[in-house]
């Protein structure tokens, strides 16, 4: 095609010189050089263009592949708001006691509040799901499996709704309604499985059975303030230790108060109080031996104390952290094992901790905790039962080590002294395991 190009161009030139003035024979032989040379150049050009293209022509056609992805690529996932984000919490314990039963002297307690069991155990396998409704609520289940009497049953520990700004009420005003560890002291609203030692402090397994979660609805409003200061109130079923058998249906009601700060750049701080007062129609324990009706008001007190001496808390921090119960009882006892029934009870006891755990590296963390209960007098009618004390107070001494992995899993030991009577110890060792699966929200400061 240039060929053909360039013998149609060529003539036209030629006829331009011919017509055009009359020139000298030496320009005329110059021109028709340049002439020659730029046709020698062309052909040049398309006889190599001409043989590429024979080439190609003689190579076979391969099909085009589409581009393959590797198995480990990240793929472009569409926004999960709305999706519910799943998590699964695998616990085990191996524990090791010197005594064969570890009865809390001067106390009705519950199932969950009594230590677990010996040897290889699996504690409370947690399974969890949440997310956001749309833009005005929140909701969440968990659901805990859990070995008792021989057989493994799930309990549903959490199941609640909450409010978001989108619903439009006013600002810093949240409301959540369902089954969920309510605002009660430090450690009420936090799982187990992320507490700083392998089982809870006298004052929760004595007055909470470990954790308050009844059904039940709750306000809480953030006050515009310069410091954070946050106020709330509940009413609630009623039919949760240490409560039970509600009648009514809503029978306990709570209030709270809490704020916190910053000291400079290293320290943080939180001060909570709070309350819960309610009426039972049957409170049983230890296994139904014990039973109290009447009101049972409980009163709480919580401080925190983060310090962070190089100013990371991933690399180095102290946790200081303590809680004071106290617990008023106007009601009537009765103790089924020991023939004491309808005993009037009008009494004050009291419970506390105390705990500081040293984070010496990312991995590394040592800590120590000291509870103590101080049982009420009890009437005539009830010395000789469980809930005589004989003038001893329950006390247990805990330190504890452990190793994380990553914000997933966890290993502890612990070893436990408790003295739940005069001169009668139980010595206890503990090594524990946590591990998360999939998504797990945080907790509270």
């Amino acid at each position: 095609m240039f060929k053909r190009v360039a013998n149609l161009v060529l003539p036209l030139v030629l006829i331009g010189i011919a017509t055009g003035p009359t020139l000298k024979a030496e320009n005329v032989n110059a021109i028709r050089a340049e002439i020659d040379a730029l046709k020698n150049s062309y052909e040049s050009r398309i006889k190599n263009l001409e043989n590429r293209l024979s080439v190609m022509k003689a190579q076979p056609i391969k099909k085009q592949q589409p581009p393959k992805t590797k198995a480990t690529s990240i793929r472009n996932v569409k926004n999960n708001s709305f999706n519910p984000s799943i998590g699964i919490v695998l616990n085990g314990k191996i524990s090791d006691y010197s005594k064969a039963t570890s009865e809390i002297a001067g106390f009705g307690v519950a199932h969950e509040g009594e230590r677990g069991r010996e040897g290889l155990a699996i504690g409370e396998t947690e399974l969890n799901f949440s997310a956001n409704a749309d833009n005005r609520f929140y909701g969440s289940m968990t659901a805990a499996i859990v070995r008792e009497d021989g057989s493994d049953k799930i309990e549903l520990e959490e199941a609640y709704v909450e409010t978001l700004p989108g619903l439009g009420l006013p600002g810093g005003v949240r409301i959540k309604a369902g089954r969920a560890f309510w605002s009660l002291g430090y450690l009420n609203e936090i799982h187990a499985h992320s507490d700083d030692f392998s089982d809870r402090p006298l004052p929760y397994r004595v007055y909470l059975n470990k954790g308050y979660n009844d059904d039940g609805v709750q306000m809480s409003l953030v006050l515009p303030t310069d410091r954070y200061l946050e106020v709330g109130t509940g009413l609630f079923r009623g039919d949760d230790f240490p409560f039970g058998s509600s009648t009514s249906g809503r029978s306990a009601h709570s209030a709270f108060v809490r704020t916190g700060g910053d000291i400079g750049n290293n320290t943080s701080w939180r001060l909570g109080a709070s309350a819960l007062i309610g009426t039972t129609d049957g409170r049983k324990s230890n296994e139904d031996a014990v039973t109290f009706v009447g009101d049972s008001n409980l009163y709480a007190v919580d401080a925190r104390v983060i310090l962070k001496p190089s100013g990371n808390p991933k690399a180095k921090e102290l946790i200081l952290q303590g809680e004071y119960f106290r617990r008023d009882e106007d009601g009537q006892y009765s103790d089924t094992e020991n023939s004491a029934s309808n005993v009037n009870f009008n009494d004050t006891s009291a419970g506390f901790y105390a705990q500081a755990v040293l984070k010496t590296s990312p991995s590394w963390r040592i800590g120590a905790r000291y509870s103590k209960l101080s049982p009420a007098d009890v009437p005539s009618g009830l010395v000789g039962t469980s809930l005589d004390a004989a003038g001893h107070d329950p006390v247990t001494y805990s330190v504890m080590t452990d190793w994380t992995s990553s914000e997933y899993g966890r290993l502890r030991l612990q070893y436990n002294r408790e003295e739940f009577a005069t001169n009668d110890y139980d010595n206890q060792i503990i090594l524990q395991y946590v591990v998360s699966l999939g998504a797990h929200g945080a907790h509270p400061f």
